[in-house]
């Protein structure tokens, strides 16, 4: 996006993710950001594609309704419109003093090891059995975008996968990242950019920005898609 122009559009980023506000904002835009808080153990899918994009949906509507149910600004209009033939969702219109279309970006990730969708750990012993798992084997993530045209209701959504391999990692290095405990706050405990996992990553095959949360080329279709 050339930083000379105004944005034509607004931003909210439906996550607290210090990762893909950094992400976010190296890809040149300016945003505001919402968290859904929703309880994502409550919403099951057998495929991790599946998985994801349900979650990214489930975040978007939470978000959708908070929108709602704390008010419009003054000259805003909040109406419900039909953007799919299956869906009725909510449509915000933008008033005259800002007639920026605003767009919504929710995602969600998880890793998948062995066939096994693997989420947050749920403690210290399961991101070590985490990490252990990927020393000297591999993992993948699949990652969920949606991005949702307030001013008009129309959504859409895709996944993106990328496939990591593992040199042995030493017994040290996950001492380490369990204390700091930044791994139990992502999926599959697995952060390939830290500095303590980066000299053990043999291979990516896909985007880094995937793995952290928001991959940049998907992110930015998306939201020509929907403009």
């Amino acid at each position: 996006m050339d930083s000379n122009n105004e944005q034509q559009f607004k931003i909210i980023l439906g996550s607290s993710s210090v990762a893909r506000k950094q992400i976010l904002a190296e890809m040149g835009y300016d945003f505001t950001t919402m968290s859904a808080d929703i309880d994502e153990k409550a919403i099951r899918e057998e495929k991790p594609e599946d998985l994801v994009m349900v979650l990214a949906k489930a975040k978007a509507d939470a978000i959708l309704k908070k929108l709602q149910d704390a008010g419009t600004p003054e000259n805003t209009t909040l109406l419900i419109a039909a953007d799919t033939v299956e869906t009725v969702k909510p449509k915000l219109l933008v008033g005259e003093e800002d007639a920026r279309p605003t767009l919504l970006i929710t995602c969600d990730q998880v890793v998948v090891y062995e066939g096994m969708i693997r989420e947050k750990p749920s403690s210290k012993e399961e991101a070590r059995q985490f990490l252990n798992d990927y020393s000297g084997g591999h993992a993948a993530t699949v990652s969920s975008v949606l991005v949702t045209n307030l001013s008009t209701g129309f959504r859409k959504g895709d996944c993106d996968k990328v496939e990591i391999y593992f040199h042995d990692i030493p017994e040290s290095a996950i001492d380490k990242l369990i204390e700091e405990g930044i791994v139990l706050y992502v999926a599959g405990g697995l952060i390939i950019e830290h500095p303590l996992i980066l000299p053990y990553v043999k291979e990516v095959v896909g985007e880094t920005d995937s793995v952290m949360g928001l991959p940049k080329a998907l992110t930015r279709r998306l939201i020509d898609d929907v403009l």
